[in-house]
């Protein structure tokens, strides 16, 4: 089966299909997380509430300072509204094999459908970037309304209105975005906002479109033009998920997931970002609020594998060559994080904003790319060596860098770090970067084996690879607890010990590692999520639970023989997504609430790589 079609009877949830009718209704200006859609075009994506309302979007790149910020700020944020002005219910979903937001209002006159694309340019000229968002009437008549609230860098810039041919136009200094509609009734402005109103009847059409220009003239396409690039986007769309092997009994959202994943990937590099957004928080209220709108080191070999699983051979060799050219500005040393362009520097700065639901600090940049963090050594080597699997060859000079960084992690191993998750307590010896350190001299090992890496010193890898292995059995596995701990020494536990699993280290049928596997769910289990792990990280505050732990959970219980029960896990999982078929990056289990930032990248890499070992094993003789 291709293209998200679930097996007879399967298990997929239904991430095309509409969801159930609901009344959004905003709490002092605030939406819950999983009220949110995504849009996105391969520069920058933008974040769609129930109520119609676009309440997160930054141009002219995913990393740029957002002008349509209210998700962090009501009032200062700025948003860009399109409604009904009388009461509703919604329903929505995407158009099928597309990232492009279909909403239907339904209220006491009439029904409304709205259509939202960030559109691709096409071959007509066009703005730098554009928003459509197509309203067409269905039932009825319905009195609409929109308003456009401008606030470039988050609210912080001076912002100016004006008029360019009669069109509405924010800027300030060389920004400037038009508000353009069409058959949308006449814009004015009121209190630093455009808006205008109008009528749909059955089978009317009319479009708001917002186009962006940065320090470049400002295009203002014309009805026509509007309307061919928003068929040639949901027809782009359609061509590129068409393509993809989404097989399986979690086939839909698979699909949606790399329909996600395509959104994430910054298309001028080939970097593909954690997360949309930056600062919502792991717990309302909390200081825990950080900036993913970054590429980590950390998730090369699920997101590269991933890619070559669904079949994106384009988007895997530019994500390839991005980690290879960024990875080079600090070689043989590796940063956690790198920004989208490849640049290595990433400033941590606090913004005088609100917080989503006052949840402060509000940072842009990430400190942790200053961090000393060894499993990126291991997510890069295995990523390459998931590229030599596919390609078959790898260039020499490539190799001779390679080989550089395998030395680094063979005299370097033995100092403790940041970890996986970051801390910001004193650096120890995590299990997990032990584990991966191994994964990179192994991986290093079998390159050279195969005359792609120089092997000089091929036997001091392989004795400091035995060398992290013997470090781990015998000073980060716990008797007691009946598992590999969090770090050298300690009983306290850590999912990212799984990665280790999933990634080859050790026997996946050995007693230690069902233990682990049983002694992880048992005691870091909150239903069927995952916390991250026990004990302090010098952080104040908790969390929610991390999404992606539970799929790793789940593949991990696969990986060890119990496939049925990784199969039900599995089922359960996907059915905590949004009604669009989107995860963030962590889950109140008490509520359901969505927490952290979205759409996380990690926690749809892990779904689709769950999803597809699990469908494997469930297929296997």
């Amino acid at each position: 089966m291709r293209n998200g079609a679930p097996a007879a009877g399967g298990r997929s949830r239904a991430g095309g299909q509409a969801s159930a009718a609901r009344a959004p209704r905003r709490e002092q200006g605030f939406l819950p997380l999983r009220s949110y859609a995504t849009l996105g075009d391969g520069r920058s994506m933008a974040l769609v509430a129930e109520d119609g309302a676009i309440d997160w979007l930054a141009w002219p790149n995913l990393d740029s300072d957002a002008f349509l910020a209210a998700l962090l700020d009501p009032g200062r944020g700025g948003s860009f509204t399109v409604a009904p002005v009388e009461g509703y219910t919604v329903h929505r979903r995407y158009l099928p094999g597309t990232s492009v937001l279909e909403t239907v209002f339904h209220t006491g006159s009439g029904s409304v459908r709205v259509l939202d694309a960030l559109t691709f340019k096409g071959r007509p000229l066009g703005p730098m970037r554009e928003l459509q968002r197509r309203v067409e009437g269905v039932t009825g008549s319905v009195a609409m309304a929109w308003s456009v609230d401008v606030r470039f860098g988050f609210g912080q810039r001076r912002v100016r209105l004006g008029r360019r041919a009669g069109v509405p136009v924010a800027t300030a200094g060389a920004e400037a975005v038009a508000v353009l509609p069409v058959n949308a009734g006449m814009p004015s402005t009121v209190d630093g906002r455009i808006q205008g109103a109008f009528t749909t009847t059955a089978g009317s059409r009319s479009v708001v479109a917002l186009c962006g220009a940065f320090g470049e003239p400002l295009v203002l396409p014309t009805a026509r033009d509007l309307e061919e690039r928003f068929d040639f986007t949901v027809d782009e769309w359609r061509r590129w998920s068409g393509a993809l092997d989404c097989r399986g009994p979690w086939g839909d959202s698979v699909l949606r997931s790399a329909l996600v994943l395509k959104s994430l990937i910054f298309s001028p590099s080939g970097a593909v970002a954690a997360a949309a957004t930056t600062s919502l928080p792991e717990l309302i209220g909390g200081a825990r609020n950080w900036d993913y709108r970054y590429s980590w080191v950390r998730d090369a070999a699920f997101t590269l594998g991933t890619l070559l699983r669904l079949g994106c051979t384009p988007e895997a060799e530019a994500y390839f060559w991005w980690l290879l050219q960024a990875t080079q500005l600090t070689h043989p040393r590796l940063q956690p994080l790198y920004r989208l362009d490849g640049g290595p520097r990433a400033r941590e700065r606090v913004l005088p904003v609100q917080g989503y639901r006052d949840s402060r600090p509000v940072r842009v940049g990430n400190a942790a790319a200053t961090q000393l963090q060894l499993d990126s050594y291991g997510e890069l080597m295995d990523c390459v060596w998931l590229h030599v699997q596919a390609e078959g060859t790898l260039d020499p000079d490539i190799g001779r860098r390679l080989a550089q960084v395998a030395d680094l992690v063979a005299d370097r191993w033995r100092e403790p770090d940041a970890g996986i998750w970051e801390v910001r307590s004193a650096p120890r010896h995590f299990t997990h970067s032990t584990m991966m350190c191994w994964v990179a001299l192994d991986r290093a090992d079998r390159m050279a084996s195969r005359g792609l890496l120089p092997s000089n010193r091929l036997s001091h890898w392989r004795a400091e690879a035995a060398a992290c292995a013997a470090f781990v059995e015998e000073h980060c596995y716990s008797a007691r607890v009946g598992s590999y701990t969090r770090s050298a020494g300690s009983d306290d536990l850590d999912a990212s010990v799984l990665l280790g699993l999933l990634a080859g280290y050790g026997d996946s049928t050995s007693e230690r590692w069902r233990a682990t596997v049983a002694a992880v769910r048992r005691d870091l289990g909150r239903g069927d999520l995952l916390q991250r792990y026990t004990g302090e990280d010098g952080l104040a505050g908790g969390e929610g639970a991390f999404v992606a732990c539970a799929f790793w959970l789940a593949q991990a219980l696969a990986r060890t023989g119990q496939v049925a029960e990784a199969a039900g896990l599995l089922d359960r999982l996907v059915a905590l997504t949004n009604d669009v078929g989107l995860l963030a990056e962590e889950i109140d289990p008490e509520t359901g609430d969505f927490l952290g930032n979205l759409p996380q990248g990690l926690s749809h890499l892990a779904l689709i790589s769950a999803a597809a070992e699990v469908s494997a094993l469930l297929d296997a003789p």
